[in-house]
């Protein structure tokens, strides 16, 4: 049976960044997952969220279907995505839709419901897609101090110059299409992004795989994008690569 993993709790609002750079560093060497408090992103604003990806999800699928994703950006559908094809030859039981870059003069526009549907659905996920650049921006400094690097290392060396920030929103209603067949929500992965920001309505479920053992953890992670730079740019060796899955229904992040 798998163990609940306890996690350490990270105030981004605290003015001793050298004590939560420390806490964000032995995290990372021990599971790579972090809960992340006084972040900024009121709760107001992420209980719209939640509605308002919960109305799109809930849109006959024909309607979604008009949004299906070009350049990782709009609707993917039930089992589109197989992450881990040697656990699964089926997809994964869960549907999403990408939001990229809100910048302007970017070569793939993202991809929005009709206002008529959905007046209120663009602005906030822009608003919070906005907050959430934010936040990523402060712990990607704090990560930097956690090596002992300046505070702007990754903005000097040019990871930030253009940045490719997804919001993406998922929706886990279960297998759908039983088969017989063991199904995850989200197979076995490691994200390819610099770090991850993971919001949930509380359903629980995420599992973390921390070789050799296994264990369930209730949020957040660090990761691919970010190891790849840790490792080909300063001896580090020691961050933990982990891969995690989702194995419930009924969840939206």
């Amino acid at each position: 049976m798998a163990e609940t993993l306890k996690l350490a709790i990270i105030d981004l609002s605290s003015s001793d960044s050298i004590s939560t750079a420390k806490s964000i560093r032995q995290a990372c060497i021990e599971c790579g997952f972090f809960y992340l408090v006084n972040h900024g992103v009121e709760e107001e604003l992420l209980l719209r969220v939640f509605d308002e990806s919960q109305k799109f999800f809930s849109l006959p699928l024909e309607e979604k279907m008009k949004l299906a994703t070009k350049h990782h950006r709009g609707y993917t559908p039930m089992y589109a995505e197989n992450l881990d094809y040697s656990s699964s030859s089926r997809g994964d039981s869960k549907e999403s839709f990408y939001i990229g870059s809100l910048e302007a003069g970017r070569s793939y526009l993202n991809r929005w419901p009709s206002e008529e549907i959905l007046p209120s659905w663009r602005p906030t996920m822009e608003s919070y897609h906005k907050k959430l650049l934010s936040v990523g921006k402060k712990l990607i400094s704090l990560i930097a101090q956690a090596l002992d690097l300046d505070a702007d290392f990754f903005e000097k060396v040019g990871a930030l110059d253009d940045p490719m920030p997804f919001l993406r929103l998922l929706h886990y209603p279960g297998d759908l299409e039983f088969c017989g067949e063991e199904t995850y929500g989200a197979s076995a992965h490691s994200d390819y992004g610099m770090v991850t920001l993971l919001a949930t309505n509380g359903v629980p479920g995420l599992q973390a795989c921390l070789m050799p053992r296994e264990a369930k953890v209730d949020l957040i992670n660090f990761h691919t994008m970010m190891d790849i730079l840790l490792h080909c740019q300063i001896e580090l060796g020691d961050s933990k690569p982990c891969d995690y899955v989702n194995d419930v229904s009924n969840e939206v992040s």
